[in-house]
């Protein structure tokens, strides 16, 4: 069974979300944009879905997926009982909402390696402490006409040029990341 924690926990790993709370219920957004939002009782989860695929989700399991109110209709939306979603389901779902709201240049983090997500989002936020955890004090860098080697250059780097482009190629070692390749 799959609670809003669960929920939480997938969408505050991807990069540039923030959790909000207004009227009472909590909403995950990339900049203005909510991409999914809970009841409030945390039970049902709303989350961004191509109108032109909404029927056929509904259609095929109608106890678990469901319309939003009528004022929502509009909006590329669905709506889902967390209790009768699997892990693997709702991650797919919450993943798919958030592609919907950001640059298709940050469309392939989350199926890299952890903690590719986590050392994009802290780049992208400035958390540089968070940054220096992530990396591996060996780390190869390539973006673009720039190579760089250890963790120190890379950070001085980035300090100088903020706006690296996602990887297209990430190795992990030691839960960090040893090469970054654009």
């Amino acid at each position: 069974m799959v609670t809003s924690d669960d929920v939480r926990r997938v969408g505050l790993a991807l990069p540039r979300t923030w959790e909000f709370r207004t009227g009472g219920r909590a909403k995950l957004k990339v900049k203005q944009i909510v991409y999914c939002a809970f009841s409030a009782d945390e039970t049902r989860l709303g989350f961004g879905f191509p109108k032109a695929e909404r029927d056929g989700l509904i259609a095929s399991d109608p106890e678990t997926f469901f319309l939003p109110p009528d004022r929502d209709l509009r909006y590329q939306w669905v709506c889902a009982h967390l209790s009768r979603l699997e892990h693997d389901e709702m991650r797919e779902f919450v993943t798919d909402a958030w592609r919907m709201c950001v640059p298709q240049m940050l469309h392939e983090l989350p199926e890299m390696p952890a903690p590719t997500a986590a050392a994009w989002n802290a780049m992208d936020s400035g958390d540089w402490g968070e940054l220096r955890a992530l990396l591996h004090p060996y780390l190869q860098w390539t973006d673009g006409e720039t190579k760089l080697k250890g963790r120190a250059k890379v950070l001085a780097h980035l300090s100088e040029h903020p706006a690296p482009r996602p990887p297209t190629e990430v190795e992990i070692r030691d839960q960090q990341v040893y090469r970054w390749n654009r």
